[in-house]
């Protein structure tokens, strides 16, 4: 961030608990599931779990959140650019970032690691959707002013939504979104064929997956418009306004968003998989409506006591990521609790999660002890 400006704690504190959801809770809860075996217990963990197609859940707001944030910060580190001249050092450390991101995003697909030529898939990783938005928001913040880059944002969500509707191939599209034939689906195909998440080779033929319906090559302009969200809510937080009007404006904005979403949603279903324009809308209106609360409870009136542990998550977000994607630490677990399991029952998995996140968390406070920041 720019160093003429105090570090936006909140920022650090909501990527924390976005990257504690991810690799820690979600898991732990899910485990438990055997153990508490009720009906209330199986509604409760709809809040974690992504939904079939149509509509929204808390847990499909994780990945849109990841990439909010990533916008939120680059008023702050990219500000001290926009004015150079000669952009080339600028322009290095965003290619950089998206090679990086995209690398990242293939190794935690498991496809660089595997060493198989016939799992290596391209594009497929909510990192790699980071680096997509990154690179053209990273763009056009150095280059336009903020009305243009909103309007550009509209019009990318404008975009997706007419060619989804109105353009029809090989009976895909033509307004249909369902996950066997919309648009998208046939894009992906198409473009990254056996590269595709899921896909294989059966006698020189590409078999696709009947149940990955996630979608990249067209979803990649809302992605931006995604990351985009998150630069406006960066400008307004690294602006001039006083506080209370900056997490007044969050919210309301957020509000509007959220509104809007669900009515386009009307017309256009809200769809994480295939990262509909009515869901880029609901998503980011709830990001807005999230930066607001956290920028209100911690930088607005300074409870910052007892969350200083989400921020050991949230200034390593990326080394999180990748070690909770990654990594392997149930060995270890295995190893510490060998012959536990015909004691505790459907319990030990619970402790191999458990066992798992402490190990996570532990490196990466280890990391925060000694200011030892990873970023890419």
């Amino acid at each position: 961030m720019d160093m003429n400006y105090k570090r936006l704690e909140s920022l650090d504190v909501l990527r924390g608990f976005d990257l504690f959801c991810l690799v820690a809770l979600c898991g732990i809860l899910h485990s438990l599931r055997p153990v508490i075996a009720t009906s209330w217990y199986d509604s409760f963990l709809w809040n974690f779990s992504h939904v079939a197609w149509e509509g929204f859940s808390p847990w499909d707001l994780v990945m849109p959140l990841f990439m909010f944030m990533a916008g939120v910060s680059m008023p702050f580190s990219l500000s001290r650019y926009k004015d150079v001249p000669d952009k080339w050092a600028v322009y290095r450390r965003i290619i950089k970032r998206v090679f990086l991101l995209w690398i990242f995003g293939m190794m935690c697909q498991g496809n660089l690691l595997g060493l198989d030529p016939n799992r290596i898939y391209l594009y497929s990783n909510t990192l790699q959707s980071i680096a997509t938005g990154y690179l053209v928001s990273a763009l056009l913040f150095l280059h336009v002013r903020p009305s243009v880059q909103v309007m550009t944002a509209f019009g990318l969500l404008i975009v997706y939504w007419l060619v989804m509707q109105f353009v029809s191939v090989d009976g895909y599209g033509g307004g249909d979104y369902t996950k066997e034939a919309n648009l998208a689906e046939w894009i992906d195909r198409m473009v990254l064929g056996r590269f595709r998440d899921g896909a294989v080779m059966d006698s020189g033929q590409v078999v696709f997956s009947d149940v990955y319906r996630y979608t990249w090559i067209l979803s990649s302009l809302n992605f931006a418009v995604t990351v985009l969200t998150g630069v406006f809510a960066g400008q307004i937080l690294k602006g001039k306004m006083d506080q209370k009007r900056k997490w007044q404006w969050l919210l309301g904005i957020g509000t509007v968003m959220v509104v809007s979403g669900w009515l386009w949603g009307l017309q256009l279903p809200v769809i994480k998989k295939i990262w509909t324009s009515s869901m880029v809308l609901v998503s980011s209106g709830y990001c807005f409506l999230l930066m607001g609360l956290f920028y209100y409870w911690i930088d607005y009136k300074g409870h910052k006591k007892y969350l200083s542990w989400l921020k050991v998550y949230g200034m390593n977000s990326i080394v999180a990521y990748m070690l909770a994607n990654v990594v392997d630490f149930s060995c270890i677990g295995g190893s510490l609790f060998y012959g536990l399991g015909q004691y505790i029952g459907d319990w030990y998995a619970c402790l191999m999660k458990l066992s798992t996140a402490l190990i996570i968390y532990g490196i990466l406070w280890g990391l925060h002890k000694h200011n030892i920041f990873l970023k890419v």
